[in-house]
């Protein structure tokens, strides 16, 4: 509709506006009749934007916050690296020989795509890592920051497991279910944990902060923050407030020998005690 136009007397120039339409709906919400330019006062620095446009500025404030997560996930992994590996002298052999980062690198992608819904791709990105490094990971699985998997080869990570902050992992882990079950099977693993190369932690189980799992132990039951497991079946040996992450192996008690050792030290006290016995009688 073309208004006509009338001359406004302005005190310095003059200025041609169009004549004030007629409002034939008084309420301001209808989308029919916006309010006038003289009645708008604006309540936010975005007021003015149509809803789209906002939609579309959140959406990007979301999308840029989320991609610099990111993208300093991917630095504490490719730190952390330095930090662990006394072998890592240079950052080009990091980017380009080092499996654990390779696979952490196509897990958030396929973990990305996994909880926006995406079908077949997370998975064919699973595949093609486990293909390309030996490692597996289920893009389902939760893995925090500055986690680190050395040397890498063998290494299973549940649909339902989750690993906590700066945890290291060796080769040869396996973080497993023990049944069919469905829902929640996989452990947990918290902040600073330490896998031993071979591995085992099966089940639904917890895995405090700083836990550490000797080499070669199979874990079924859940281990308090701070000790260590080791042992087919796993059994906590140790309690540390250390807060260093690196396991010694040489320096892991041999639960076995000294279970052994308290054994014969035991029938040596009674068969000192039997020339006595016979004494009395």
């Amino acid at each position: 509709m073309v208004f006509p136009l009338k001359a406004m007397q302005h005190p310095r120039t003059f200025l041609f506006l169009p004549a004030t339409p007629p409002r034939t709906n008084a309420n301001p919400a209808c989308p029919l009749n916006p309010p006038l330019l003289g009645d708008f006062k604006p309540s936010s620095p975005r007021s003015w934007l149509p809803m789209s446009a906002m939609n579309w500025l959140d959406r990007g404030a979301i999308a840029i916050k989320a991609a610099s997560k990111g993208w300093q996930t991917l630095g504490d992994d490719f730190c952390i690296i330095f930090d662990r590996d006394p072998a890592a002298r240079h950052w080009l052999e990091v980017l380009c020989c080092y499996p654990g980062f390779h696979a952490l690198l196509l897990y958030r992608l396929a973990h990305w795509l996994h909880d926006r819904h995406v079908v077949f791709f997370p998975r064919l990105i699973s595949h093609l890592g486990r293909f390309l490094t030996g490692i597996e990971i289920h893009p389902a699985a939760t893995i925090g920051k500055g986690v680190f998997i050395d040397h890498g080869m063998g290494v299973v990570i549940g649909e339902t497991a989750i690993v906590g902050d700066y945890c290291l992992i060796y080769q040869g882990v396996t973080l497993g279910g023990t049944g069919k079950e469905t829902g929640k099977r996989h452990p947990t693993l918290g902040q600073h944990v330490v896998v031993g190369a071979g591995a085992k932690i099966l089940g639904n189980i917890q895995i405090g902060d700083y836990a550490r799992i000797g080499a070669g132990s199979i874990v079924l039951r859940a281990v308090p923050p701070h000790c260590t497991a080791v042992g087919v079946p796993g059994r906590n040996i140790c309690r540390t407030n250390t807060q260093t992450c690196p396991l010694e192996h040489g320096q892991v008690p041999d639960v076995e020998a000294i279970a052994v050792q308290a054994l014969l030290d035991r029938i040596e006290c009674l068969e000192q005690q039997i020339p006595q016995l016979i004494q009395d009688q």
